[in-house]
């Protein structure tokens, strides 16, 4: 082979591999820093939080009312009566009762989170909700203190414009002054003649 052949290949290579580069580049989606970033794929399990928090304020709600003592009330009765007065074979649970025992457990180390981040998720809202009302508070104390300067500044006003009684003894005066004016008009007449 001669050298010219494999330069021309090498180049022909070369340029090749760039046109690769080059589509590949053009293939590749541009990044756009305006929008998110799409969520990495993991191998954990992804959970919706309030998804769990609403589910965990309803079994709260739930384990908080009558009907769930008289279900779990029912239930043991139910359990203890079967397992001493059941044929032997049928027992699964001797007197002891450590399957209830471990029951009863499960489902109350289940249930004291459950009423925690129900208790929490009540106390998060609560926060909220006092903030907001602080807010509110403190919009109307500003109004309030707005309008009381108002009503002093229209009060100050108030002193300054002339009033219905302040108008009816000014009237009144001038009506005194006309009425002396022409006594002493007449009394002038009277005296030249």
């Amino acid at each position: 082979m001669a050298p010219e052949d494999r330069d021309g290949r090498e180049r022909g290579r070369a340029n090749g591999a760039s046109a690769v580069r080059r589509n590949a580049a053009v293939d590749r989606p541009r990044v756009r820093l305006d929008l998110p970033r799409l969520p990495r794929r993991t191998f954990l399990p992804e959970y919706d939080p309030e998804l769990f928090g609403r589910m965990s304020e309803r079994i709260a709600r739930f384990l908080g009312t009558w009907r769930f003592i008289a279900w779990m009330t029912g239930t043991i009765i139910t359990w203890v009566l079967w397992n001493v007065a059941a044929p032997g074979p049928l027992r699964f649970d001797q007197y002891p009762f450590i399957f209830l025992t471990l029951a009863l457990s499960l489902q109350a180390s289940y249930a004291a989170p459950l009423i925690l981040l129900a208790q929490n998720r009540q106390a998060d809202r609560d926060r909220v909700e006092m903030e907001q009302d602080r807010v509110q508070n403190e919009r109307s104390i500003a109004d309030t203190e707005f309008l009381t300067r108002e009503i002093a500044a229209l009060r100050m006003g108030l002193g300054e414009v002339a009033t219905r009684d302040w108008i009816r003894d000014e009237i009144q005066d001038l009506l005194r002054e006309l009425e002396l004016r022409q006594l002493v008009e007449a009394e002038g007449e009277e005296s030249d003649r």
